[in-house]
């Protein structure tokens, strides 16, 4: 220990230090003078290196979108993690559907839970960060909050993680939810749309038709139930003859036929989700593409009333063809705001490059006009079935009849509605309602049988209207016969000259 008078003054100290000082300042500016920049950096970040603590955990970030696509290992996250919630976990959402048997558990954001799998010790925490605007003036609010789950563990088990648990978690939750699956419809949501941003939104797809309740001609439906089946086991197929795994069908027919139920149908056989696209909603070729990246494989995508739903653009015509331009492109030329959905937007995803961006997909469009269409859309490889779906027959009468009254054998008036149905033209729609309004067989049958008298007189009230006009229209085309002589010969009037005129004069 030092005496206090060998303890240095502080005069001394502050000239030590104040000498100290200057050295380190000279020797910077020397450094700094004689030092690159590029070197100076590359050894302070070596020295922080050596000299930092280091952590033994590895952290690996599942987001929740891929680019544009979903993210399949942090949907089977989601799905795999509702089976290993332990005691200590403090949040959890909570919900359930009429249709579900069991609570459907997911993490609540910010909760951690914790996995072993083979010896090793894994971390889970579900995170959700709120996005900022990048322009505070932005006018728009920001897009939808971001989700991730970040999977800590030691970095010795890196390999067994990426090779083994991984894809241990990918084929756990796909058990899970074929076991658990319920069919959703997804539609879009508006709110998202005005703020900037597009998302689908789901709710569980209830509607109990299937093809053994459709009124559809039989011969129809059994070729549209091969060609569903068949569609689904050829993934190796698609894949040898370098074409996408999709398939398009063409529902098409009046109104009140059935289509929407066959879409139903269709999708309660293939266990298959809906998502129904309106056109209305979209205004780029870009957020189109968004969305439908953003559905899912083993999915129906559904375009109901195509030839009216909205006003597409034609592909880029020459003013020379003298076809009128569309409206969008009249207000682009004029100056207006410039409306870039077009029809080569959706044909490019249908069957362009573009439709290769996911596997096992139908895309259903529905039309009463199919006269109405673009060529562009009807042909194969874009639809490749066309489905008519027309008027209710006697053997759709028969299937409605045994869904709606019970009726498996026959009945004193099924002669008789055989009979009108040859003559009266109902949709299976007009039936239903009929058979609905009595559970009395014998009224509800009477009804129907009224129903399609009254369709029959007005069919043929229409007949003879139509005769009507044919006669009008011929007596028309025969006084204008007539007259065409008086005409022809008024024109050849017209086109002679004065010197022509006094020659026919002198003639007579």
């Amino acid at each position: 220990m030092f005496t206090t008078k060998e303890m240095p003054s502080p005069s001394s100290l502050f000239s030590a230090y104040a000498s100290m000082a200057a050295s380190m300042m000279l020797f910077r500016s020397m450094v700094n003078e004689l030092v690159p920049y590029p070197v100076r950096g590359y050894l302070l970040s070596t020295l922080r290196y050596f000299f930092k603590a280091h952590s033994p955990a590895l952290t690996l970030v599942i987001d929740e979108a891929n680019g544009m696509t979903r993210n399949q290992v942090y949907d089977a996250a989601s799905v795999y993690l509702c089976t290993k919630i332990s005691p200590k976990t403090e949040r959890l959402k909570i919900s359930k559907s009429p249709k579900e048997k069991n609570l459907k558990i997911r993490l609540e954001k910010g909760e951690k839970l914790v996995d072993f799998y083979e010896g090793v010790e894994l971390q889970w925490t579900f995170v959700c960060s709120e996005p900022e605007k990048n322009n505070p003036g932005d006018p728009y609010f920001p897009r939808s909050e971001k989700k991730f789950f970040e999977l800590t563990f030691h970095k010795s088990h890196k390999q067994k993680v990426l090779d083994s648990y991984v894809p241990f978690i990918l084929e756990k939750a796909k058990l899970i939810s074929d076991e658990e699956r319920v069919l959703k419809m997804y539609t879009l949501n508006n709110s998202f749309h005005n703020c900037g941003g597009m998302k689908w939104e789901s709710i569980n797809l209830e509607h109990p038709a299937t093809f053994e309740t459709l009124a559809m001609d039989p011969g129809l439906k059994s070729s549209v139930i091969e060609d569903l089946n068949r569609f689904v086991k050829r993934k190796e197929f698609y894949k040898r003859v370098g074409r996408a795994w999709k398939r398009g069908y063409l529902l098409y027919g009046p109104p009140g036929t059935g289509k929407s139920s066959l879409v139903a149908a269709m999708a309660n056989h293939l266990k298959f989700d809906i998502y129904d696209l309106q056109l209305a909603n979209i205004v780029r070729d870009s957020d189109l593409r968004k969305l439908l990246l953003a559905t899912a494989n083993r999915s129906i995508l559904v375009i109901e009333d195509i030839d009216c739903s909205v006003d597409l653009p034609d592909r880029p015509q020459s003013h020379s063809g003298g076809r009128k331009q569309p409206v969008h492109q009249q207000q682009q030329d004029s100056g207006g705001t410039r409306a870039s959905l077009t029809l080569s937007g959706l044909l490019n995803f249908i069957d362009g490059l573009w439709s290769t961006c996911g596997d096992e997909r139908i895309i259903i469009f529905t039309t009463n006009h199919k006269d109405r269409l673009d060529p562009a859309l009807l042909r194969p490889g874009r639809m490749d079935m066309h489905i008519h779906m027309s008027y209710c027959t006697y053997h759709g009468f028969k299937l409605l009849a045994s869904n709606y009254l019970g009726i498996h054998g026959s009945h004193m008036l099924f002669g008789e509605i055989e009979a009108l149905m040859e003559e009266a033209e109902v949709t299976p729609a007009q039936v239903a309602e009929e058979l609905m309004k009595s559970e009395n067989t014998d009224v509800a049958l009477e009804g129907l049988v009224k129903l399609l008298k009254r369709k029959k007189l007005e069919g043929d009230q229409g007949d003879e209207m139509i005769g009507s006009e044919d006669r009008g229209t011929k007596k028309q085309k025969t006084e204008k016969k007539k007259k065409q002589p008086v005409r022809n010969a008024r024109r050849k009037m017209k086109n002679l000259s004065n010197a022509d005129i006094g020659v026919l004069v002198d003639c007579a």
